[in-house]
């Protein structure tokens, strides 16, 4: 394998912080949460169309009548995620919508358990205890603060749950389909989605302000197709487990970052369960007895 043009380290870096920002767009932009979910979707597919178009059209030939079905449940959970996350956004921190959906780890061995019967072992049920008292932390310090910031956090954690089955329903696809592919598929359901949803809850989808439209395709661009496509790229030469524990960073890159656009500030109760969230979600990815394999680039 020919070693990378660069430290594969830097992408992923890069690639954290991409998707740190999201958060921050969605609070700049003043548009409904549905609406930015869309528009942040649908221009995502735009770019991505005359790639799509080129090279891998008759790829969709390849669905069967299952890949469309999953393909589809996992575009509308997507799509509900995304509405959740952005909404909770709207009552609690920056800070604890991050933590909190970061649990996504967690529901994902759940998920695992029921649907693929996939065995827990000690310390993945050690793991989730603690990542769990840690978000139960985060809650019940919001919840003290305002009961607003409480409901952001239940909302943040069902749309974490979300983006969980979105992945268990994409596992099965992703077998037979190449990313572009499968990625622009379930991108385009959940775009649809998100359309039918802004109109039957009778949001506008325009005109908005300038600023507004700059968000959503910063949006599309920097946390959907940059930052995603460095961690596929870094996958190459470097363990997932290594872009698994880069993931759980995000946090702590939008917290400094809401910190400096809103001047918001961590509570007591935040930086403690965050601490302890992160803590837990490192237990369950991180193998201690092959911890320098999974955090040194494969051999080439």
């Amino acid at each position: 394998m020919e070693r990378p043009a660069i430290h594969p380290y830097i992408p992923i870096i890069i690639g954290v912080l991409s998707v740190a920002l999201s958060a921050i767009f969605v609070k700049l932009a003043t548009a409904d949460a549905g609406v930015i979910a869309f528009y942040r979707m649908l221009f995502s597919v735009i770019i991505m169309l005359p790639i799509f178009l080129y090279k891998y059209k008759k790829e969709v030939l390849l669905l069967s009548k299952r890949d469309w079905i999953f393909s589809a449940i996992a575009g509308v959970f997507l799509a509900f995620h995304f509405i959740l996350w952005f909404e909770s956004l709207n009552y609690t921190s920056v800070a604890s919508s991050t933590v909190l959906v970061t649990l996504q780890p967690i529901f994902a061995f759940i998920g695992t358990y029921f649907f693929f019967k996939e065995k827990l072992s000690f310390k993945t049920l050690l793991s989730a205890a603690i990542a769990i008292a840690g978000s139960v932390i985060i809650s019940w310090g919001d919840f003290k603060l305002s009961g607003t910031a409480f409901y952001g956090d239940m909302l943040a954690l069902a749309g974490c749950a979300l983006i969980t089955t979105y992945l268990l329903f994409g596992q099965d696809v992703r077998k037979r389909l190449t990313l572009i592919t499968y990625t622009f598929v379930v991108y385009s359901i959940s775009t649809i989605t998100l359309f039918f949803y802004v109109l039957l809850k009778g949001e506008s989808f325009g005109p908005y302000p300038g600023a507004d439209w700059f968000w959503f395709i910063l949006l599309a661009l920097i946390p959907n197709l940059l930052g995603h496509t460095l961690f596929n790229w870094a996958l190459k030469w470097v363990s997932t487990n290594v872009i698994s524990i880069a993931i759980l960073f995000e946090p702590v890159g939008a917290a400094i970052l809401a910190f400096y656009v809103f001047h918001e500030t961590l509570s007591a109760s935040q930086i403690t369960g965050g601490i302890i969230v992160i803590a837990g979600i490192l237990l369950f990815v991180v193998d201690m007895n092959k911890l320098k394999d999974k955090l040194f680039l494969k051999k080439t």
